[in-house]
C-alpha cells in the first residue's frame, strides 16, 4: 500500500489535499495538533474509500518532528506533502524571538527534516510536495518573518530538485495566492474573502502534480483567484 504523508491536515489546504487523494490503495498518514480535526479529515477521507492514520505532533520542536518520525515508522513514504504552516502578522519591530524562532521551525526547519529522514528510503518516481505561498516570492508589509521562512524553503526547493533529478524524485512547488482558511480568522484587520480561492483549488493542483507519468516533473504551479491580490 502507498503511503502519503500530509502535514497539517486537520482542516483548511492539509484537510482539502487529503480528501482529493483519498482513494483505495492508499494510506494518508495525516498529520496534525488537533485530534478531534483529524478524526474529521478520516471521516471525509474514509467516505471516499480512503485509509488514514493520525499522527499527533508538534512541529516547533526537534523533539515534536522526531516523535512524528517515529509514528511514521520504517515504511518508505512514497509522497510527501509539506503543508504545515504558521504566521504571524505584525511588523518587524513587534516580533517576538519566540515567534520568529516558531515560523523557522515549524516553516522551514521541519520540512527539512522530513525531507532528510524519509528521503533514504524514497525511490524513483517518489514526489515531495512544497506547499509554498505568493510570498515565497514577494514580500507583503507586516509578514516578514513568514515570508522570510517561505523564500528560504523555495531556495531549499529548488536546490533539492536539482539533487534528486539522478534519482528520479520529483519535487513540486505550489504557490498559491490567498485562500479561504481558518488563518485570516487570526489576523487581525478586514481581508476580502471575495478575492481568496477554495483550498479545493490548491488540492487539485497537487493531485495533478502527484498523478503524472513519474518521468513527468511538474516543478510549479501557481494559482489564485482572478481578482487578483488581496
Amino acid at each position: 500500500m502507498r503511503r502519503y504523508l500530509i502535514t497539517g491536515a486537520s482542516r483548511g489546504i492539509g484537510q482539502a489535499i487529503a480528501v482529493r487523494l483519498a482513494e483505495k490503495g492508499k494510506l494518508l498518514l495525516l498529520h496534525g495538533r488537533d485530534k478531534a480535526a483529524l478524526q474529521r479529515t478520516c471521516q471525509l477521507v474514509k467516505a471516499k474509500g480512503g485509509e488514514s492514520q493520525i499522527l499527533i505532533a508538534e512541529l516547533s520542536s526537534v523533539k515534536g518532528v522526531e516523535r512524528l518520525l517515529r509514528q511514521i515508522g520504517q515504511k518508505p513514504v512514497q509522497v510527501l506533502v509539506n503543508n504545515a504552516g504558521v504566521a504571524y502578522v505584525k511588523p518587524v519591530s513587534k516580533i517576538t524571538l519566540s515567534e520568529w524562532q516558531e515560523n523557522l521551525a515549524v516553516n522551514l526547519s521541519a520540512p527539512f527534516l522530513l525531507i532528510q529522514k524519509l528521503l533514504p528510503q524514497m525511490k524513483k518516481g517518489c514526489t515531495i510536495v512544497n506547499i509554498l505561498s505568493v510570498a515565497a516570492q514577494q514580500g507583503f508589509a507586516n509578514w516578514s518573518s513568514y515570508c522570510a521562512t517561505k523564500f528560504a524553503l523555495e531556495g531549499l526547493s529548488l536546490c533539492l530538485r536539482e539533487e534528486l533529478r539522478p534519482r528520479g524524485i520529483r519535487v513540486v512547488n505550489i504557490y498559491p495566492k490567498a485562500t479561504r482558511t481558518g488563518l485570516w480568522k487570526k489576523v487581525s484587520g478586514k481581508w476580502p474573502v471575495e478575492k481568496m480561492m477554495e483550498p479545493e483549488e490548491v488540492a487539485e493542483a497537487v493531485y495533478y502534480a502527484i498523478s503524472r507519468p513519474k518521468e513527468v516533473q511538474v516543478e510549479n504551479i501557481f494559482l489564485g483567484n482572478i481578482l487578483g491580490n488581496l
